[in-house]
């Protein structure tokens, strides 16, 4: 899972970036210099933890979330004619929003609307390019025909996340990568006498309204206790009344807006999860291995964690009649533990 972070120079953005991955890029303005900072976490799952108690194995991998903090944008003034840095974005799965809650003066749902309105923009900018190519070749009709429908709702400042389209139209989509298309959290940024404190009623109806995911969250302090060992982490974390670090809720919360489930390979050589859009069949979720998997698929044995859990071998799971035989068409489920079989 790919996220992108973007918002206004001095949100605290590279902060917020520094409490999700752990690392020690340099916040505070880049004295002109622009630049991206990459990071990977690996996704905490008990259920890893327990398997890999059982088979032992010489290695254990968790899912991972890459993380992208994309320069900040400048003032409305200073950014005008320029570029917009969110055209880099196409790439991500998701965009986080950060937004500065943190001080007298901020206000957080105007430099909402100003991302979310660049956005739209730079998404009405690649439908209206791409129009105008596709009126020179007259030859692609649906094509022609669902940009004009995205243009509509572009220029009437609707994000094309609103709009529903039919399977067909979704691969004539897929390639823009369009931004407005793409899941959002947004990151309100609060005081660090604020870090216990949930969103405002105010912010979560603004959320609400426009149908968004939006958390609260303390970056400063808890990048400071991010980067704590785990025992100090802790006490520190109760000390300010936090009873969930920041970066757990966004976790929790990314893979809730993604509909993101997890299954599970085992083995001595390797436990590991695998990352999936709920809803995927078994072939499918086989490629995400590897692509001969999917291919030769043939079948997949399939034991649900928590029954592992409760009879503790694949054998005595057998025995029970919990270890199933699925097809290639079986949905997948979150905590699935399965053996693809095979043949190419």
């Amino acid at each position: 899972m790919k996220i992108g972070l973007i918002g206004h120079r001095g949100a605290g953005k590279t902060t917020v970036f520094n409490m999700l991955t752990g690392l020690r890029a340099q916040v505070g303005g880049y004295a002109g210099k622009e630049e991206v900072h990459l990071g990977v976490i690996k996704v905490p799952d008990v259920r890893i933890d327990k398997l890999s108690q059982i088979f032992k194995p010489k290695k254990t991998t968790y899912a991972e979330i890459r993380f992208t903090d994309f320069p900040g944008g400048q003032s409305n003034e200073d950014r005008k004619g320029s570029d917009n840095l969110v055209t880099q974005m196409r790439e991500v799965d998701a965009i986080a929003l950060v937004l500065r809650d943190f001080e007298p003066g901020a206000d957080p749902i105007r430099d909402l609307n100003d991302l979310l309105t660049e956005m739209i923009l730079a998404d009405l900018t690649v439908v209206e390019n791409r129009r105008a190519r596709l009126k020179k070749e007259k030859a692609r009709p649906q094509e022609e025909a669902l940009l004009t429908r995205c243009a509509l709702a572009l220029e009437n400042e609707e994000s094309l996340r609103t709009l529903e389209f039919s399977a067909d139209e979704e691969s004539l989509l897929s390639g823009f990568g369009f931004l407005s298309r793409k899941p959002v959290l947004v990151l309100f940024n609060q005081a660090d006498d604020k870090a216990a404190e949930p969103l405002s009623a105010n912010h979560q109806d603004e959320l609400n309204r426009r149908k968004l995911e939006g958390l609260a969250l303390a970056g400063k302090v808890e990048m400071e206790i991010a980067q704590l060992d785990e025992n100090d982490r802790t006490a520190f974390l109760k000390e300010i009344g936090v009873q969930e670090p920041a970066r757990e809720r966004f976790i929790r919360t990314s893979y809730r807006l993604l509909n993101l489930i997890s299954f599970f390979t085992t083995g001595e050589d390797e436990v590991r999860a695998w990352t999936i859009t709920r809803g995927t069949v078994s072939r499918k979720a086989a490629g995400k291995i590897h692509s001969d998997i999917e291919r030769g698929f043939i079948r997949a044995e399939v034991t649900a964690f928590d029954d592992f859990i409760a009879l503790g071998s694949e054998a005595k799971c057998r025995e029970a009649g919990k270890l199933r035989l699925e097809g290639k068409d079986y949905l997948v489920q979150d905590g699935d533990i399965i053996h693809f079989r095979f043949a190419v």
